[in-house]
């Protein structure tokens, strides 16, 4: 095997969001029209902007440990349950929630777009481990078909507001309360197939029955399943994984995914970034692996 080239994405496609500043564990960012801090631990440089311009953010994230995604936000002032925001014109609703996430991930716009380009009325495409739904609403917006399975239904629940708010309610969209590996396994023995596949799996998490998903046990077990629900003879067909597991690298990534999915196409590796709105440096945010078809 061969080694892989690199690249990386850069989601500097956005107008309603903005990577104002980071640095020393943290970034300052600005969603629609508010200003937020949240930590970030690959920020291992220094701030470019004094700490009078972050302390006028609109929020602050505090973390409860340094490992811990849970945390609590504290206000500076009341920002409402949840706000409008806009990328390409398609409608969505950012909030704050328990886990820092503002139910978006910028650095997502670059792969949003490739679906984008790729999904189309007579295919469809599984969304898994979707979240809040705005890569599935980008491929259901392009004319495709789209089944989106989330172990939350407090995620799932999320999905749905963002499909009113951008004027999608009549979309081809499955929303599907379930594990997602679980869920591959039954429509191999259904004999589904997809068109294409996201992926953003968590480095943990449990299922609605419990199940318990550890990516570095999982991911190429659940990659070759997918690779049997990829249809193996459609055009335009695609693959788009994505992890922010930090112990993973894109190495590591590109042999599992080859390893794991063998069928004839073109592979794309690296890192994901978000570009700062003020200078040239790049804060890396996940690694990635893209396929599709030839």
């Amino acid at each position: 095997m061969t080694a892989p080239d690199f690249t990386t994405l850069i989601a500097d496609d956005w107008r309603d969001y903005a990577l104002i500043d980071s640095g020393a564990g943290r970034k300052l960012e600005r969603f629609g029209p508010y200003t937020l801090v949240r930590p970030e631990p690959l920020a291992l440089w220094a701030p470019r902007l004094d700490e009078a311009e972050w302390a006028r953010a609109d929020a602050v994230f505090s973390a409860h440990s340094e490992d811990d995604e849970s945390g609590r936000w504290r206000m500076a002032r009341p920002l409402p349950e949840s706000w409008a925001m806009q990328w390409d014109g398609l409608s969505f609703r950012a909030r704050t929630t328990p886990f820092r996430h503002l139910a978006v991930f910028p650095e997502h716009s670059v792969h949003w777009r490739f679906a984008l380009a790729r999904a189309r009325g007579d295919g469809e495409t599984l969304n898994l481990f979707g979240y809040t739904g705005l890569a599935s609403l980008a491929c259901a917006r392009a004319g495709g078909r789209v089944t989106h399975v989330d172990a939350s239904k407090r995620a799932i629940a999320f999905a749905r507001e963002n499909q009113e708010a951008a004027g999608l309610r009549e979309a081809p969209i499955r929303w599907i309360v379930d594990d997602a590996h679980a869920f591959v396994k039954r429509e191999i023995r259904r004999g589904r197939r997809y068109q294409g596949i996201i992926l953003d799996p968590p480095k943990y998490g449990r299922g609605p029955k419990g199940e318990t998903w550890r990516i570095e046990e999982k991911l190429s077990e659940l990659l070759c399943d997918c690779g049997a629900l990829l249809d193996h003879d459609g055009r335009d067909r695609f693959l788009i994984l994505t992890v922010y597991a930090v112990r993973l690298t894109p190495l590591a990534l590109a042999q599992a995914a080859r390893e794991a999915l063998t069928l004839p196409g073109d592979w794309t590796f690296g890192e994901m970034a978000l570009p700062h709105a003020r200078d040239e440096r790049l804060l890396p945010t996940a690694i990635f692996a893209r396929w599709r078809s030839p």
